[in-house]
């Protein structure tokens, strides 16, 4: 999921350098939304994780 996140916004900033407005804002979007979802995924793990030590 990192490496989507990584790759969208590799793009937004590449389309967004050469101009193309809508492609740099969907792909910054994208990214955006795969990150949090990262984020979420990242928490539960680190919950679930914690709770098994004890």
């Amino acid at each position: 999921m990192l490496r989507w996140t990584i790759t969208f916004i590799i793009i937004a900033i590449i389309a967004g350098i050469l101009g193309f407005g809508g492609i740099a804002g969907g792909a910054a979007t994208i990214a955006k939304i795969c990150f949090f979802i990262f984020l979420v995924l990242f928490v539960l793990s680190l919950f679930r994780g914690a709770s098994k030590r004890i």
